[in-house]
């Protein structure tokens, strides 16, 4: 690491010289964003009594002729907010790469970021609102011989803190566009392949006489085609057999052992105002992770509780709602192996989602002067059926049908402009959401809700938005209403309120009756915004497009700045 560090300055210094001498300077750019928060009062924090917390990200690039140097600076002070994953601690270099780039070659060394397909077998990414930074350290190799013609290869270890992961990660990807070679004029077909293997090594502490390899091969298959108004795309995914995960004793199980897959078909027209999507998967044992064994990091919990140490991606293939109601039961993708119970064992999931939007023409009966859109979502999703023991732990799969229902989510949404300055939207929701299955709670939990949006603009830069959301559950919490108004003042100033009540919780009593008000207000300028607010998060999950975060109810001021160079 110090190696790199080394030859990272010492290129940095030569380049620079040698850019004077020919008076080209190159050019530096980069960003900074802190996000503190100063707690008055928060619940169930048993790591530490730290009220004040702050996550802060310093970028520095520099590019020249071909090549380009970065690092980032982290820093956790005093620890990170809470309940970001605790290896995020104190103030170091946390990723730092240089890079060659040329038409047909790209090399990098250091830290990079990649995916391969749809990230179902690798997904390197950062989520700073997630606390999610899976950056491999290593290096990357990109080559285009040929317009239609892609091939990456890539060697690392997965970043985990500010330390990298004991498995050893490598693999290929090769992508081709095949419409040439067939002589396809008005259709597109793309094809591609993907491997990735960990290596780690077997500790015979903790397995004697291992019967699985150290070695853990995966592979992807993957097609896209489009033409006219279809398209459509296909991706196979197979992970090799590998001891299986046992997340109650976070320990791995010599005689649980199988492979994994995952397959995903995605098909749609879209024409004249109406599209229509479809997705549809079956996963299967497809946790992927650099190291077997999480590492434990309090009571009950393991890295893997924060998406660390995770390879791949799964996405949960949901409407991503707008309505704060709507993300309180918020469905995670149920890819791997967890035998929880004698009653709740599960190996994956199948279903997917269909997406429907149709836009009535203007001047039309429904479109009326501006017309009309009207959107109908619905994903439904289940464990896989099959035969299932917990002692000893086994089971076998059927390919189809459907086992324990997971999740399921209805939504009907209408936007509607009334006139030049006024619009506005109606959305209803009907959910279902396993609590015992997907978070290992006591109750199911149905829900239906209500939403309404409306936005009435004053001038060009001026506006105002009103939103009131009402849910009712049978179960867990119970009933919820809130709201929200913002207005704009001009593009670079804005206010808003924002407060939802649990007014029908009777789980614990009155105490939970309680406003989750908050306040703040934005200022924009040029690359740089600065935000402040203050109020009472509400404890639950927080998800950026399926992959969640527990975060415990807390009540404090919060303060956001970045800003780009």
């Amino acid at each position: 690491m110090k190696l790199i560090h080394y030859l990272l300055v010492f290129g940095l210094s030569t380049l620079t010289l040698h850019a004077q001498e020919k008076k080209d300077i190159g050019r530096f750019f980069g960003g900074f964003e802190t996000n503190a928060q100063r707690y008055l009062e928060f619940e169930n924090n048993e790591n530490s009594p730290e009220y004040f917390r702050s996550n802060n990200y310093l970028q520095l690039n520099y590019e020249i002729k071909k090549w380009t140097f970065g690092m980032q600076v982290e820093s956790y002070a005093k620890q990170a907010l809470l309940n970001y994953y605790p290896g995020f601690d104190g103030t170091n270099v946390a990723t730092y790469f240089a890079k060659y780039k040329t038409k047909k070659l790209e090399a990098t060394a250091g830290y990079f970021y990649e995916q391969f397909g749809s990230g179902m077998i690798l997904r390197a990414w950062e989520d700073r609102s997630l606390g999610i930074n899976t950056a491999l350290r290593g290096g990357k190799v990109f080559y285009k011989p040929t317009k239609d013609i892609k091939f990456k290869a890539f060697y690392g270890q997965q970043r985990t803190g500010f330390k990298v992961s004991e498995g050893q990660l490598f693999g290929f990807d090769l992508e081709a566009n095949v419409s040439d070679w067939l002589s396809f004029e008005e259709a597109d077909l793309e094809i591609g392949l993907s491997n990735v293997n960990r290596y780690e090594k077997i500790d015979p502490n903790l397995v004697l006489d291992p019967n699985f390899s150290p070695t853990t091969h995966a592979f992807s298959l993957r097609s896209a085609f489009s033409q006219g108004i279809f398209y459509s795309s296909f991706e196979a995914n197979y992970k090799s057999k590998d001891a299986t995960l046992n997340r109650i004793t976070n320990s791995i199980s010599n005689d649980f052992i199988n492979d994994g897959n995952a397959l995903q078909f995605n098909l749609g027209i879209a024409k004249d105002g109406l599209g229509i999507d479809l997705t549809l998967r079956r996963t299967e044992n497809m946790l992927f992770t650099s190291e077997r064994i999480p590492e434990a990091v309090g009571l009950n919990q393991s890295s893997l509780d924060y998406s660390d140490k995770v390879i791949n991606y799964t996405p949960a293939l949901t409407k991503q709602h707008h309505s704060n109601l709507a993300n309180i039961y918020v469905y995670q993708a149920q890819a791997g192996v967890e035998f929880k119970s004698n009653q709740i064992m599960k190996s994956g999931e199948t279903g997917g989602q269909i997406d429907v939007v149709y836009e009535f023409a203007k001047d039309t009966k429904l479109g009326g002067k501006y017309g009309t859109k009207l959107a109908l979502n619905y994903a439904s999703w289940y464990n896989l059926p099959g035969t299932y023991r917990a002692i000893p732990a086994q089971y076998e799969t059927n390919f189809f049908g459907v086992g324990e229902k997971y999740f399921t989510d209805l939504n009907i949404e209408v936007k509607k402009q009334f006139s030049e300055n006024s619009r506005a939207s109606f959305l209803y929701v009907n959910q279902y959401y396993n609590k015992p299955w997907v978070e290992d709670a006591s109750h199911d939990v149905n829900t239906h809700i209500f939403y309404g949006e409306w936005i009435y603009s004053l001038t060009k830069s001026k506006s105002i938005r009103v939103d009131v959301e009402h849910m009712w559950a049978d179960a867990d919490f119970k009933n919820w209403m809130g709201g929200s108004m913002e207005y704009n003042f001009n593009e670079k100033f804005s206010v808003y309120a924002m407060d939802l009540i649990n007014y029908g919780n009777t789980k614990d009593k009155e105490e939970r009756k309680k406003h989750y008000l908050t306040i703040g207000g934005a200022y924009r300028k040029g690359a740089t915004r600065v935000a402040l607010g203050y109020g009472r998060q509400r404890g639950g999950l927080v998800c950026v497009g399926g992959v969640c975060r527990f975060v415990p109810e807390s009540t404090g001021i919060s303060l956001s700045f970045n800003t780009a160079f």
